[in-house]
C-alpha cells in the first residue's frame, strides 16, 4: 500500500500555496492523501506567526500529536513555515518532532526526508533564500480545488511595518520571473484550473527586469483557458493607477482588490511604519473606484495598536465610513517578537481592544449587508467550486469575490453560471442559476 501523507496548514493564501507544492512534492514521491492525521505516515505542520492566535493554534496542534505518535512510532512529524524560521529551537523541544524545516526550503523537502531516515532528526532553517527556491514555480501543486489555483509571484518585504515579522520569515523581496509565473499558469490550465490568484506579500511590488504586476496582468491573461485572474495582497504605498486600469481594460482580472489600511488614524500610521497617510490612502481608493466603478473593496485592519486613542479609533471608523468596504478583516493587536513594535508599551486594555474590535466589525458588517442587499434580483456570474460545508447548496464566487450559496446539482460544478440573486446577509448571497455558461 502507498504511504499516505497529511498537511496541516495555518495562516495565508501563500502558506496554503507552500503546503500545495510540498504535497504535489509527496505525490511525485508515491505519496497519497490522507484525510487524517491518524491515516498518514507523515504529518507537516506548516505553521504561521503573523499573529499570536495562528501561532498559538500551531504549537497546540504540534503538541498534540505527541500521542499520535506514541501510538504509531513511525510516524514521521515536520514542523515547517514561518514559526521554526523564527524559534526553531522551541519546536525542536518536542520529542516527537522529526523535521524541522522553514520557509525558503520547502523546495528540498524530498532530501530532507531521506536524511531524516539516514540521520534521525533533522533542522534545516536557513536565514535567507537558497538557489533551490528558483525551482518552485516548477512544481506541481496538489490542488484541494481543481478549478482554482494559487501561484506565488512575490515573496518577502522590505516594508518592515513596525507589528509584522513577515521580514523576519520570509525574507527580503523578491519576484519570480514571469516565464516562470506563466509556465506554472499554462500547466495549470492544462489541468482545468480556470481561476488564477498571483500572490505576493506586497504583489503591487512585483518587479522583474522591465516587467511589473500590470505587465504580468496582461500576460498572464493571454494564458488559454484560464477565466479569472486575481492577486493578492496590495499595499497603498505600491498601488497604482497603472494597476487599477489593467483592472478595468483586461477583462479576465477580477474588479476586487485587497487593500489594507491597518488604522485611519496618521498618528498610528506613522508608529506602524506604514509609509503612507490617511489622506493618500482615501484617494487611492478614490482613484480606482473612478477607474472601476464596480470594483469590490476588501482590507485589514489592527485595533489596539500601542499607543492607540479613542480619537485615533474615531479615525479609523471614519475612514471606513468615507472608503467603505465589502469586506474587512479584523484583527486585534498582538506583539510579535522580533518587532519594532514588541518594544512598545501595550497600554490598550484587552477589553478595550475587543470593543474597537466588534465596533469596527458591525460597521464593516453593516456597509457590506447594504451592499449585498443591492445585489438581488441581479444576474451574476458564478464559478461554482463545489458544495457548501453543510453539504445542502453549492458554493461559488462572483467576479468580484462574493460568495455564494447557488441551489443545484453538483452536475453544476465547475462551471460559470448565471446565478439570479435571490437574498443576501452580510458575508454571502444567495441564488438560483438561470443558465450554464460553460462546462467541463
Amino acid at each position: 500500500m502507498a504511504k499516505k501523507f497529511y498537511i496541516k496548514t495555518f495562516g495565508c493564501q501563500m502558506n496554503v500555496n507552500d503546503s500545495e507544492k510540498m504535497a504535489g512534492l509527496l505525490k511525485e514521491l508515491g505519496y497519497e492523501k490522507a484525510e487524517e492525521p491518524e491515516e498518514a505516515d507523515i504529518v507537516i505542520v506548516n505553521t504561521c506567526s503573523v499573529r499570536a492566535k495562528p501561532d498559538n493554534k500551531a504549537y497546540s496542534f504540534i503538541g498534540n500529536l505527541k500521542k499520535l505518535k506514541r501510538r504509531k512510532p513511525d510516524l514521521l512529524v515536520a514542523v515547517a513555515g514561518c514559526v521554526p524560521q523564527k524559534e526553531k529551537e522551541q519546536i525542536m523541544r518536542f520529542s516527537h518532532v522529526d523535521l524541522v524545516f522553514g520557509t525558503f526550503n520547502f523546495v528540498k523537502l524530498p532530501q530532507l526526508l531521506e536524511r531524516v531516515k539516514e540521520e534521525g532528526k533533522v533542522v534545516e532553517v536557513l536565514s535567507s533564500r537558497i538557489p533551490e527556491e528558483e525551482k518552485i514555480p516548477l512544481i506541481d501543486s496538489y490542488l484541494e480545488n481543481p478549478y482554482i489555483a494559487y501561484v506565488t509571484v512575490q515573496r518577502g518585504c522590505n516594508r518592515f511595518c513596525t507589528y509584522c515579522i513577515v521580514p523576519f520569515t520570509r525574507g527580503r523581496e523578491r519576484s519570480v520571473p514571469p516565464e516562470l509565473v506563466l509556465e506554472e499558469v499554462k500547466r495549470l490550465a492544462d489541468r482545468g484550473v480556470k481561476e488564477i490568484h498571483l500572490l505576493g506579500q506586497n504583489v503591487d511590488f512585483y518587479s522583474y527586469g522591465e516587467t511589473n504586476l500590470a505587465d504580468l496582468l496582461y500576460m498572464v491573461s493571454e494564458v488559454p483557458g484560464i477565466e479569472r485572474i486575481r492577486f493578492t495582497t496590495s499595499h497603498p504605498a505600491g498601488f497604482s493607477e497603472e494597476i487599477a486600469k489593467a483592472i478595468r481594460n483586461i477583462p479576465k482580472v477580477c474588479p476586487y482588490v485587497h487593500l489594507p489600511p491597518q488604522s485611519g488614524s496618521n498618528r498610528i500610521l506613522e508608529k506602524m511604519n506604514r509609509g503612507y497617510t490617511r489622506e493618500e490612502y482615501i484617494e487611492k481608493v478614490r482613484m480606482l473606484k473612478e477607474i472601476v466603478p464596480e470594483v469590490a473593496l476588501s482590507g485589514d485592519f489592527i485595533v489596539g495598536f500601542p499607543g492607540e486613542t479613542e480619537r485615533d479609533f474615531e479615525e479609523t471608523l471614519s475612514l471606513v465610513e468615507e472608503c467603505v468596504f465589502d469586506q474587512g478583516f479584523v484583527f486585534e493587536y498582538s506583539p510579535r517578537p522580533f518587532t519594532k513594535a514588541a518594544t512598545f508599551p501595550d497600554n490598550v486594555p484587552k477589553e478595550v481592544k475587543n470593543r474597537r474590535l466588534k465596533e469596527l466589525q458591525e460597521l464593516i458588517k453593516k456597509q457590506a449587508l447594504e451592499k449585498n442587499k443591492q445585489r438581488i434580483g441581479k444576474v451574476e456570474k458564478v464559478l461554482i467550486e463545489g458544495f457548501s460545508p453543510k453539504g445542502t447548496e453549492l458554493y461559488g464566487r462572483t467576479l468580484d469575490n462574493k460568495p455564494v450559496a447557488v441551489e443545484g446539482g453538483d452536475e453544476l460544478i465547475g462551471s460559470t453560471v448565471k446565478v439570479k440573486i435571490t437574498d443576501a446577509t452580510p458575508f454571502f448571497l444567495k441564488g438560483k442559476p438561470v443558465t450554464a455558461e460553460t462546462k467541463n
